[in-house]
């Protein structure tokens, strides 16, 4: 049920932080996983991590901000590998600052990195799903779907927009036999959370008193969660957001 052999997974912003760890569970269960990203020495070490674990994989270029070369990428993927069966859109960033703060240029930086590359890329993804018969789209949210924070209004708006494209392109899509669903990540120790521990104070120590597992996630935590969401196992799942938190979310 979990079984990926065969099947083709691009996974955006793979190449590095919870990216990684969910191409890495991909790759585990068998999937070719192909990265896009846009930092060329990173990929090239995420690439050697999956090779490691067995995958034929390889790294594309993309801006997912920019149409044309969302396009061109998928496209190129499709046409190397004859298909495309799982896209998972993982590419984001966020800008810390209060609403009274944050320039306009900063909020358009966050929405069309977080949300409005998850519709360019699933489109562009939409025509090689179909032809295939069916296919697996995993978007990620965040904790900020759910809960508002004042240091990060763009980046939760984004992520709660994401929530609702989920469940759009669920229904839009369910005749193709393509499940469309969400993660919702707790709080993870990546290079980006690095950044909010730093300006945040006390922020690590409330998150830990919070989290039921009491501690932050690691990447590796999240990638059972994007297998299931990948295989067959969930092919009665479809629009659900599934927060991967260690039981933050669930704390009064």
């Amino acid at each position: 049920m979990f079984d990926l052999g065969g099947k083709v997974a691009l996974v955006t912003g793979g190449n590095g932080g919870l990216g990684l760890g969910m191409a890495q569970g991909l790759a585990r269960a068998g999937a070719r996983v192909v990265i896009a990203a846009r930092n060329p020495e990173k990929s090239a070490a995420a690439f050697e991590t999956l090779k490691a674990l067995g995958s034929d994989s390889f790294a594309v270029a993309i801006d997912v901000a920019d149409e044309a070369s969302v396009q061109q990428a998928v496209d190129a993927v499709a046409a190397r590998c004859g298909r495309l069966d799982i896209l998972v859109n993982n590419a984001g960033t966020t800008v810390r600052k209060p609403v009274d703060q944050l320039t306009l240029d900063e909020w358009n930086l966050v929405l069309q990195t977080n949300l409005t590359s998850a519709f360019l890329v699933s489109r562009a993804a939409h025509p090689h799903m179909q032809r295939a018969g069916g296919g697996k789209i995993v978007n990620v949210g965040s904790m900020m779907s759910i809960f508002g924070a004042a240091y990060s209004p763009a980046y939760a708006a984004s992520k709660a927009g994401v929530v609702q494209l989920t469940k759009s392109t669920a229904l839009s899509w369910a005749a193709d036999n393509i499940q469309v669903n969400a993660i919702l990540p707790g709080w993870f120790q990546t290079e980006m959370t690095d950044g909010a521990r730093a300006q945040v104070a006390g922020l690590y120590e409330r998150v830990v008193a919070r989290t039921a597992a009491g501690r932050w996630g690691r990447p590796a935590d999240i990638a059972g969660t994007a297998v299931f969401l990948a295989s067959p196992a969930s092919d009665y799942v479809t629009g659900v957001s599934i927060p991967v938190d260690g039981g933050y979310s669930t704390m009064g």
